[in-house]
């Protein structure tokens, strides 16, 4: 399921976004008992219990104990409800990274921060990046990588390059993690299950396996083993995830040796 931000009333959303205005607040009588805030919370927990796809505003409305009509004073539509969630659910990544350690260090931690900020929202991970939501705690994320990669002295257009393979690889190995645990309730066939009835069969099917894809064979020659209760391609990817940063920033160093500080947008050799 793929969920295109911006969907909303362009204007209403950005308003909303960067509170520009605050809906209800400025009506006469009692103080109103609901707000954007509480909305959103609400809707963050269903999303976070039940998953995007039960997301709805009568189903918000019923967790604050009010129709979803009564929300509609406050958030026009779901359209801007899924723009708000994703901006505040944003607002729990830090956006200050100790530097005392060099610029690795802190990527790592910017990196680390992230990968469990999407396994613990993994809703998030299906609000399409083709539009963004342009709200300010998106932007404090991207700042504090800009931050961080600043001190590596390379240039902007590089940099944007840098920025743009990060977020695509957090995000990348978090989608994957996410659907191998969504993966058991939607099949009902659990991750254990699945893999060893494939490889019994594939080792039918396919004797010469090892024969016929030795490069296959060789890469899985030396993997390390999943603990106890660990998923095995959670395990994968969580391995994948530390090996391929590791390689990723060491590409960014070598980058920034090559050109030497401020020498201008790394090109390839």
């Amino acid at each position: 399921m793929v969920v295109f931000a911006g969907q909303g009333d362009a204007r209403r959303s950005m308003a909303l976004l960067w509170r520009t205005e605050e809906p209800g607040e400025s009506r006469p009588g009692p103080k109103p008992g609901l707000s954007v805030d509480l909305i959103v919370d609400a809707a963050i927990a269903v999303a976070d219990a039940e998953g995007m796809a039960a997301l709805s505003m009568r189903k918000v409305g019923e967790r604050l104990g009010r129709t979803g009509m009564a929300l509609y004073t406050y958030v026009p539509s779901k359209g801007e409800l899924v723009d708000l969630m994703y901006d505040k659910a944003l607002g729990e990544l830090p956006t200050a990274h100790d530097l005392a350690g060099g610029w690795r260090a802190a990527v790592t931690a910017w990196a680390g921060h992230l990968w469990h900020f999407y396994q613990r929202h993994p809703w998030v991970l299906q609000v399409s990046q083709a539009r963004p939501v342009l709200g300010p705690n998106e932007f404090a994320l991207l700042e504090s990588l800009v931050a961080i990669l600043r001190e590596t002295g390379l240039r902007p257009p590089a940099l944007r390059g840098v920025v743009s393979l990060l977020f695509d690889f957090v995000r990348g190995a978090a989608r994957t993690v996410a659907e191998s645990r969504q993966a058991p309730s939607a099949t009902g066939v659990s991750d254990e299950e699945w893999w060893h009835t494939r490889s019994r069969l594939l080792e039918e099917v396919a004797p010469g396996f090892a024969a016929r894809f030795p490069m296959v064979a060789w890469i899985e020659s030396e993997g390390s083993v999943p603990g106890e209760g660990e998923p095995y391609l959670e395990h994968q990817v969580n391995e994948a995830f530390t090996v391929g940063l590791t390689v990723l920033l060491d590409g960014v160093q070598a980058a920034v040796e090559r050109t030497g500080p401020h020498a201008g947008p790394v090109s390839a050799p």
